[in-house]
């Protein structure tokens, strides 16, 4: 695959992902793994493959069935899309870098097995692992070769990500859609393989780069001073993906805390009584009535820090609805409730840690929930080893009864080894540096 990893580190990170996914999945029975290789072959070839049994207690693991994927897998000029041969999703996956979902397998254009055997029952997800080039290659010595489709374009070229595997998820007839909760989860998942993967390469090539240096002490601490450099640039990397796995969190716990609340629902019914309110200002403003209707709407899709989140109310979404008002001033009732909505979006940053809605929340204890609390509505912009800690100890508490509890603790843990990784690695080479730059100390006489 682009990257290089041993092969047994590399089946046991897509056992665990394949593992995650068939536990927290009901309706998904069979997971299997892909490695792309580097261009130009870009060979698909399969890693591992598991099947959940009916008490949903043991994976069996291996590759029984016959598959052009398995060993030594099949090169990209193979799958990729050309005239007069059955069109592949992992042809899909691979070239256009995003996700193919088999929900009505007898009309799927991409089912090799409807096309070939006629066989239509393979609902399934299918999920590309992305890997930014610049972390992967650490922003040079980037492949010379490069994978064309069948009209000779070059693929990937204009784009920042490459794909270092694929994902695909069987799920029981009728049970996956587009767009729905779990394709969501196996999206976030693949983002973990990623960074999983990527912490190997980093290590490997840490291993690789001290090797080099017993070889040539002035080419090694050129590699080492330019690793160093991009390995405190990916910290900012890491604390993003960090921040990432918190909203998920936030996400799941206002899902659960609201459930039974009246208060369930009060985002979603702000966004669309602004999003209606646009319909009432007048022509001539639809470029700002489009803008700021997709603003509204990707507020849905955020789960912030309180703070934070009400910055980012007040200078997209209301700063907008000032301006637009000053240019086409609506009646006096209209404007109200257009304010009332704003405010709304600006309490419902809140709920999650809203006293009343808490105490109503028996579930828990209250030291619990007050330290899970504090937890994740920390506005951090650090890495912090004890506050990772602190929340994925809080994690193993079962009584908090989160969706996808455990998938969010492993995804820390990743993030917290990666983190340790890059602070290892700068360590290990400034020391290095320091030896090689200047020398071994001698020992006094």
């Amino acid at each position: 695959m682009a990257t290089k990893i041993d092969k047994a580190v590399l089946e046991k990170a897509c056992r665990n992902i394949i593992e995650t996914i068939l536990f927290c999945l009901p309706n998904a029975y069979k997971g299997t793994v892909y490695e792309i290789g580097g261009a130009p072959d870009m060979i698909a070839k399969r890693v591992t493959s598991g099947v959940i049994d009916e008490e949903r207690e043991t994976i069996l693991w291996g590759l029984p069935e016959r598959s052009d994927y398995n060993p030594p897998g099949k090169p990209w000029i193979e799958y990729r899309d050309e005239p007069g041969r059955p069109l592949e999703a992992m042809a899909w996956c691979v070239e256009k870098r995003k996700s193919w979902t088999a929900e009505n397998p007898r009309n799927d254009s991409r089912s090799v097995r409807l096309q070939v055997e006629g066989v239509w029952e393979d609902f399934h997800h299918m999920e590309p692992v992305l890997i930014r080039k610049e972390d992967l290659y650490f922003g040079n010595d980037l492949p010379l070769q490069h994978a064309r489709n069948y009209k000779g374009e070059i693929i990937w070229q204009n784009n920042e990500y490459v794909v270092a595997a694929v994902i695909k998820i069987h799920f029981r007839p009728h049970t996956i859609k587009m767009g729905s909760p779990e394709t969501k989860v196996i999206k976030r998942l693949s983002r973990t393989l990623g960074t999983e993967l990527l912490s190997y390469q980093l290590r490997q090539q840490s291993v690789e780069a001290m090797r080099q240096l017993a070889c040539d002490k002035i080419d090694s601490c050129n590699v080492l001073a330019h690793s160093l450099r991009n390995a405190i640039a990916k910290s900012g990397f890491i604390l993003s993906l960090m921040k990432l796995e918190l909203g998920f969190l936030r996400d799941q716990w206002e899902r659960v805390l609201l459930e039974d609340s009246d208060q369930k629902g009060v985002k979603q019914e702000a966004v669309h009584a602004l999003n209606e309110a646009l319909k009432s200002v007048g022509e001539g403003s639809d470029n700002q009535r489009k803008r700021l209707m997709q603003v509204q709407n990707r507020f849905l899709d955020f789960s912030l820090p309180p703070e934070r989140g009400e910055n980012l109310v007040r200078m997209q979404i209301e700063e907008r609805w000032n301006e637009l008002l000053a240019e086409k001033p609506l009646d006096e009732e209209r404007t109200k409730e257009i304010r009332r909505g704003i405010d709304q979006l600006k309490r419902s940053l809140y709920l999650g840690k809203d006293p009343d809605i808490l105490a109503a929340h028996d579930k828990m204890v209250e030291s619990l929930k007050k330290e899970w609390t504090n937890l994740i509505y920390r506005d951090t912009d650090r890495l912090d080893s004890q506050f990772l800690d602190r929340l994925v100890l809080v994690l193993e508490d079962p009584s908090l009864n989160l969706p996808y509890q455990q998938k969010s603790r492993k995804s820390l843990i990743y993030l917290k080894t990666l983190a340790e990784i890059m602070g290892q690695l700068e360590q290990n080479t400034n020391v290095v540096l320091q030896q090689v730059l200047n020398g071994p100390k001698r020992q006094e006489r």
